[in-house]
């Protein structure tokens, strides 16, 4: 036989009335909470201090078995000296523990002494329970008018705690529903609170694409107006004009080129040698790079001199070519052509320039602002569209989200109470 008042009861599963359905609206959960968890907190603290009432006797009752087997000396003189000792040190430690773990258990008030009861009863049961099991044999054996006394106040007192540990167990779990519940009230109330604002913000959104609206169709009107004038069909054939004549300086170019290019190689290596001025060495430059550009008029007599240059450097052998008299021959029929390109290339830059003035003084003065306002106004109602898109999508996501929450809440509130609570979220 040993010490085990561990073992528990098959605990019967109580028969529950059928949960009753309730509407409420959510503006009452907080209040329907605070109400249930304090009558939940209300019923535990009488439950637990109904137990601990009845432990309290067994406090004493167990504090009274140490005194009595204090005085017993269990007749140890009756046996073996050895057995004796044995049966003396087992004693001494029961009564030790009894004295020293056995302590006057709290009263109760609050969940706070609760908690604090249930840990000293674990304290006392465990301490007890130790020494006893170490000691089963000599309490059995030598002192088995207290074992019986021992077993039996324990397993009762094991059977209170375990009420009272599950009571507050109980008790927990109502405590952290109704966190929870706060919590999901916390989330809907944010919700709620950003739905408002993006209600107002597809308001406001909507007014503003309206505004951009009429705006951009104030100035198409405009540009529509600017381009079915007189004025701008003669812009835009001055512009094609434009385009059209551009393709002469392609053609002028081309020539001009085809000229250089027969007098590229000594050009280019008077370039390497030569020692010129900043502004000559420029135009020599331009000579071998683009000779279109070099050819200005008042850039004429500096051509000739650097041609006459390269002549003089063909005829002294200072530049090396394959055939001097070609290469001096194709020198004087490039300074033979220069006044023919010359004059191509000034005619061209003068009706060139002069198309591209009255191409301005044609140009619509509004037009480009009024494209540069389009676009913008454009770009900013397409903003405008993405944040509504966005807003809206929010809603729908909120809309979706607290049913769902609320869901949470009626499951929660079920852990309170019979009444089966249907939450109205309005």
């Amino acid at each position: 036989m040993v010490f085990g008042w561990g073992k528990k009861k098959q605990a019967q599963v109580p028969v529950e009335d059928a949960p009753k359905d309730k509407d409420i609206s959510l503006s009452d959960v907080p209040q329907i909470v605070s109400d249930l968890t304090q009558l939940r907190k209300s019923q535990s603290v009488s439950e637990i201090k109904i137990l601990r009432n009845n432990t309290s006797p067994l406090i004493d009752e167990l504090t009274n078995i140490g005194k009595v087997l204090e005085k017993d000396n269990l007749n140890v003189d009756d046996i073996d000296k050895h057995l004796a000792i044995i049966v003396v040190r087992g004693k001494k430690q029961v009564i030790d523990i009894i004295k020293k773990g056995v302590t006057t258990i709290p009263e109760i008030s609050s969940i706070d002494d609760a908690h604090k009861l249930d840990t000293t009863l674990n304290q006392i049961l465990k301490k007890v329970g130790d020494v006893l099991g170490r000691q089963t044999r000599v309490i059995h054996i030598f002192a088995k008018k207290y074992a019986a006394q021992l077993k039996n106040n324990l397993e009762v007192m094991n059977r209170n705690h375990s009420e009272i540990h599950q009571i507050l167990n109980n008790f927990e779990k109502t405590q952290s529903a109704a966190d929870q519940i706060h919590s999901l009230l916390e989330q809907i109330k944010t919700l709620k609170e950003t739905r408002i604002k993006n209600e107002k913000k597809i308001q406001e959104t909507k007014e503003n694409t309206n505004s951009l609206e009429s705006k951009i169709s104030s100035i198409e009107d405009s540009i529509k107006e600017i381009k079915s004038s007189e004025n701008y069909k003669k812009y835009l054939e001055l512009k094609k004009t434009i385009d059209d004549f551009s393709k002469q300086r392609l053609k002028i170019k081309n020539e001009i080129d085809a000229q250089f290019t027969k007098i590229s190689r000594p050009l280019s290596r008077y370039e390497y040698a030569s020692s010129l001025d900043k502004e000559q060495q420029s135009i020599l430059s331009q000579l071998n790079a683009d000779p279109f550009k070099a050819l200005l008029p008042k850039n004429k007599d500096t051509v000739i001199v650097i041609l006459e240059n390269v002549r003089k450097a063909v005829s002294s052998e200072s530049i090396s070519v394959k055939d001097v008299g070609k290469t001096l021959s194709q020198i004087t029929e490039t300074e033979e052509a220069l006044d023919g390109f010359l004059k191509q290339v000034e005619e061209y830059y003068e009706k060139f320039e002069s198309m591209q003035n009255d191409l301005k003084s044609l140009k619509p003065k509004n037009l480009v602002s009024f494209e540069h306002d389009l676009e913008k106004n454009i770009s900013s109602k397409e903003d405008a569209s993405h944040r509504l898109d966005m807003a809206e999508n929010d809603i729908r996501e909120i809309d979706t989200e607290i049913p769902q929450l609320i869901r949470q809440i009626e499951e929660k509130l079920k852990q309170f109470s019979n009444t089966r609570y249907v939450i109205n979220s309005s």
